[in-house]
């Protein structure tokens, strides 16, 4: 595993950030978190991530239309996007246009999640 892969952690829940931020930096991961997803590209840009980790539901937008943007875009299109939800179902969100690389249910284990974040990366 590359110990230095980048992830950026996208959730309205700072303490949900604050936890992914601690699990995955003991996992060897540089962890950056944004609270506002109106700021994506732009850290995206800044940090360059390797994978974005990101929830559904951020505070008036919808995580689902980011990924899309991701997605489409030239300059994005190749870093994996894992979704998180409590709300939404799998087969849904998997199946939308320009759909994330995979998704993970709220609440999750965190092996499930490391195993997730992992096959993405090495992908």
């Amino acid at each position: 595993m590359n110990t230095m892969s980048r992830i950026l952690a996208v959730d309205d829940d700072k303490d949900i950030l604050e936890a992914l931020q601690l699990v995955l930096e003991d996992y060897g991961y540089e962890v950056n978190t944004l609270a506002d997803g109106h700021q994506l590209f732009d850290m995206i840009n800044k940090e360059q991530p390797d994978l974005i980790l990101m929830d559904i539901m951020l505070n008036g937008l919808d995580g689902r239309d980011l990924c899309k943007h991701v997605k489409l875009n030239d300059k994005t299109h190749s870093i994996p996007v894992i979704m998180i939800s409590a709300s939404h179902n799998v087969g849904d969100v998997l199946k939308q246009e320009c759909a994330p690389d995979d998704f993970l249910a709220k609440p999750f284990d965190i092996s499930m999640l490391i195993n997730k974040i992992q096959r993405q990366l090495v992908a």
